[in-house]
């Protein structure tokens, strides 16, 4: 029995020392890898991407000493790269040596490493990535607009649909979009990606993005139907003071392009052209960044977007001609939707105003869902940060901004209502025009997968559920920060929803006013804390591409970028460093 306790004690303290001295074997992994930094990345358009990777242990001082990649096409038969065995600790932004690639195409790659003990990993999981359009030849699609004399800054989004038959089993379906303005996609009914005011901002005339979608679970057999809608965006609306409108452009405009592989090994192009229909007749009346948004229910037409749709009375769309040469994929992370708000009071102003509050100052807008409207009512939704010391709704440091969404109901049982193509920066909503029950909690119904359900007033009054909802930049978190000190503590909360609410796709001075413009000083001078908060890499190297684009002749650098002030605003000390300044403390 003590002799049993004693080896028992013996063997516990061998297996500690082996631990401890590390002769114990341990697993060696690679994971997270990245290609461009980002996983498993659509739409790239470099020949040579860059690849990414790190090591997994359960010891210390384990170092990487050599590394092997193999590219493959997605079948594993075909070999596009062997790296070999390649003696380095490199383990970010590997570039490929391999055959030439393909526009459209999909490449698969592994990665294994040695480490300083001597070990060699397994091969990692398999990644991927797709190439973009790589040669302005690719693209097969026109560019197309309507025509509409309402075709405006401030006249209605509008709506181009395509209708087309497939016979083949599909095998593979890939979407490539663009548009003069800010877009939403839809294939048979069902909106395509999770992303929001794209294609982004960037100097448009001399780098407009466009988005790659994996779209083969949304096609069939039979006849499919593209929907786009398309409002004016970043492209024509007012932007800055003085009535700076129309920049890049005067009218919307739209270049999309579906290429589809069939199981025969055949392919098909869908691209915009001519035989496209279009409509100024949808719902979105009119949409601008400052001023918000004007949204008719009554003109919903629930079935454009679907095959069958009869569109007689549209007409044919306009080609154009504009060159694809500024055309670039996206290599930053979208815009997309995040936290969620309820409204945590609704309370009447001593001016007699009807407020709701979030009881969070954040940037995106509302989500409602109403019940037993009205048709023809018009509820209007005005936006603002703080209230005056009275307790008022608070407007004047909105400047020119009405930030105001308008909703005219359509008097359906149930009616679920957002803005589309434009923002706001709020904690407190001032709501006119709605007489009814207003309830705080969860904005929830099953139809439209929003929680556990609601219920419906028996007195068959309208009834407002009201939520808000955040956009901005899907970086990742990458820091956090907290003591025992509150007031640091907020702080730190203040600095994180600084950051939220001010990068939507560029480092912008403020979300809320007759501004939201990508000032190079206020960027470079929060470019080291941002990258503390959230991954920024691909934020800022998008953004600094604009600050390049839009750089003078002379070296001047703008005071913002995208630059929509004066071509000669800019050469000064703090705003003009951020040249050198941003991308110092990306190295780091």
């Amino acid at each position: 029995m003590h002799k049993n306790k004693f080896m028992k004690k013996i063997f516990a303290f061998i297996m500690l020392m082996m631990l401890i001295s590390g002769i114990c074997t341990g697993q060696l992994n690679v994971r997270n890898l990245r290609c461009e930094n980002r996983i498993n990345p659509l739409g790239i358009d470099v020949q040579n991407p860059r690849f990414s990777w790190q090591l997994a242990t359960d010891h210390r001082n384990i170092l990487q000493t050599a590394y092997e990649i193999r590219v493959n096409d997605p079948s594993g038969k075909i070999s596009f790269w062997k790296s070999g065995k390649q003696q380095g600790i490199q383990s970010l932004f590997v570039p490929y040596r391999g055959s030439m690639l393909k526009s459209a195409s999909v490449y698969y790659w592994q990665v294994r490493v040695w480490d300083n003990q001597g070990k060699v990993s397994d091969w990692s999981e398999k990644a991927f990535w797709q190439m973009g359009l790589l040669d302005s030849g690719d693209w097969k699609a026109r560019w197309i607009e309507s025509g509409l004399a309402s075709d405006s800054v401030y006249g209605p989004a509008l709506l181009f649909r395509k209708q087309f038959s497939i016979i083949k089993n599909i095998i593979a379906a890939t979407a490539f979009i663009t548009v003069h303005g800010m877009y939403e996609l839809y294939i048979n009914d069902a909106r395509v990606g999770n992303a929001y005011l794209t294609p982004g901002w960037t100097s448009y005339n001399k780098r407009l993005q466009y988005q790659v979608y994996d779209v083969t679970k949304m096609m069939r057999k039979g006849l499919n139907a593209i929907g786009v809608e398309i409002g004016s965006g970043w492209y024509r609306t007012n932007l800055a003071w003085d009535n700076n409108k129309n920049i890049y452009g005067k009218k919307i405009g739209l270049l999309f392009q579906l290429e589809i592989k069939y199981s025969d090994g055949s392919t098909e192009t869908v691209g915009s052209g001519g035989s496209w229909k279009t409509s100024d007749q949808g719902p979105i009346r009119s949409s601008e960044i400052y001023n918000g948004e004007t949204y008719d229910a009554r003109l919903e037409k629930a079935n454009w977007k679907v095959p069958g749709f009869d569109d007689g009375g549209w007409r044919n769309a306009t080609e154009k001609e504009f060159s694809l040469r500024n055309l670039i994929a996206t290599y930053n992370e979208p815009v997309r939707k995040h936290e969620n708000f309820d409204a945590v009071r609704v309370f009447t102003t001593p001016k007699g105003e009807q407020v709701i509050d979030f009881g969070q100052n954040l940037v995106g807008w509302e989500e409602f869902l109403l019940l037993n409207g009205k048709a023809g009512d018009t509820v209007t939704i005005d936006h603002a940060e703080v209230l005056d010391k009275e307790g008022n709704f608070y407007t004047d440091n909105l400047r020119a901004a009405k930030s105001e969404n308008k909703y005219v109901l359509n008097g359906n049982e149930e009616e679920f209502l957002r803005p589309h193509f434009t923002f706001h920066g709020f904690r407190y909503i001032r709501l006119k025009g709605f007489h009814g029950e207003i309830h705080l909690g969860k904005l929830s119904n099953s139809k439209y997968g929003k929680g556990e359900g609601l219920g419906v007033s028996e007195t068959k009054q309208p009834v407002l559920y009201i939520s808000s909802a955040t956009l901005y930049s899907d970086m990742e978190a990458t820091g956090q920060f907290s003591c025992s000190n509150q007031m640091l503590n907020q702080l730190q909360h203040n600095i994180q929803w600084g950051q939220k609410g001010n990068f939507l796709d560029v480092p912008t001075d403020c979300p809320q006013r007759d501004e939201r413009l990508g000032w190079t000083g206020d960027a470079q001078a929060f470019s080291r804390t941002a990258s503390f908060n959230m991954g920024v890499h691909n934020f800022f190297s998008k953004w600094l591409k604009d600050v390049a684009a839009d750089q003078n002749a002379d070296g001047r650098v703008p005071f913002v970028v995208p630059n929509v002030l004066d071509s000669m605003a800019g050469g000064s000390a703090g705003w003009a460093d951020v040249a050198t300044i941003i991308p110092w403390n990306m190295w780091l």
